[in-house]
């Protein structure tokens, strides 16, 4: 998957959709296998960006085990009392929140007029070297052989929660009800139909492209490799993760005149840490084609992003078993 930022506008559909199709059942309340967070922030769960995980010199790193009040605490609203029994006038929680999934979500950083802040929607990375993989003692967890697709095996899972400290993202999940391990499952029963995931299909932003990178042809491919503008979250842990980001680009800041500078809105190291150190290429590529298309020029690349037609997003395969 390739995920455009500077499309997104943290609607959380793609959340909502993931969650209404795989996360209703007893001890998922608290999960989104797939989430929309405000950066910089300290994401969801909170702070999973230093809790560890992933490879190191070849080998697995040590990981935090990550609290289920890190992700943030659920509430009940009085939707019946409102609209079903009239008892009362105005939708209210009932129990008070210290944090939330999104607590911080529209938070910039900066000083204004120069303040930023961008959405980064996640979900599991489907890793070409998962760390969860590896660390399964009871080898709970497989990747699929004909799409990639990393599942957790429920029959075989023993709830040992090592899967949970090894993946740097901190896409596992704990079912404390079942006493389980659980994550994005990339919505496999749609991808054998030759549909996309759900994440993908409702996004009203049309930022996700689905495919194979060994494609050619595909979408996938020539983002990641023949242009190079998409690219992995964190590299540095080391997991090969196949879900890729096109790097955001904000207008830039204004200098003390209150004109627009050369400054970029964004800091660059910010991006750097986020994307590795290829991002620098990959935003002055997009800012080429960008100019080249602003002066009337033709750009295979903006074409691409702007996706005139929808269904050119998904170039999925049969990948039905046999």
């Amino acid at each position: 998957m390739v995920i455009d930022l500077n499309k997104c506008i943290g609607c959380q559909t793609c959340t909502t959709a993931c969650k209404s199709l795989w996360t209703d059942e007893p001890g998922q309340e608290y999960m989104l296998w797939n989430n929309v967070e405000t950066k910089p922030g300290p994401g969801y769960p909170r702070k999973w960006e230093t809790s560890g995980g992933g490879w190191e010199n070849g080998r697995l790193k040590a990981g935090q085990l990550m609290s289920k009040e890190s992700h943030g605490t659920e509430c009940s609203v009085n939707h019946r009392e409102v609209f079903f029994e009239g008892t009362e006038q105005r939708l209210q929680r009932k129990e008070k929140m210290t944090v939330g999934a999104n607590w911080d979500e529209d938070s910039s950083s900066g000083a204004y007029p120069n303040n930023y802040h961008f959405y980064l929607p996640r979900l599991c990375n489907h890793c070409t070297k998962p760390a969860c993989l590896e660390a399964c003692p009871v080898r709970a967890i497989y990747k699929r052989e004909q799409d990639g697709v990393v599942l957790i095996d429920q029959d075989k899972c023993q709830g040992m929660r090592v899967c949970n400290t090894a993946c740097p993202y901190k896409k596992i999940y704990f079912n404390f009800v079942k006493r389980k391990s659980q994550k994005c499952v990339f919505c496999f029963p749609r991808l054998e139909k030759g549909q996309p995931p759900a994440c993908a299909s409702q996004c009203p932003g049309k930022l996700r492209f689905v495919g194979f990178l060994e494609d050619e042809d595909g979408p996938i491919h020539k983002l990641v490799y023949q242009w190079k503008v998409a690219l992995p979250l964190h590299p540095e842990y080391g997991t090969e993760p196949n879900v890729f980001y096109v790097p955001p680009i904000l207008p830039p800041t204004y200098d003390a005149s209150g004109e627009l500078s050369d400054e970029p809105r964004i800091p660059t190291e910010y991006l750097h840490s986020l994307f590795g150190k290829d991002v620098e290429s990959a935003l002055i590529t997009l800012h080429f084609e960008m100019e080249r298309r602003q002066q009337g020029k033709p750009s295979e690349l903006m074409d691409l992003l702007i996706a005139h037609d929808w269904k050119s997003m998904f170039k999925i395969p049969d990948v039905r078993l046999t």
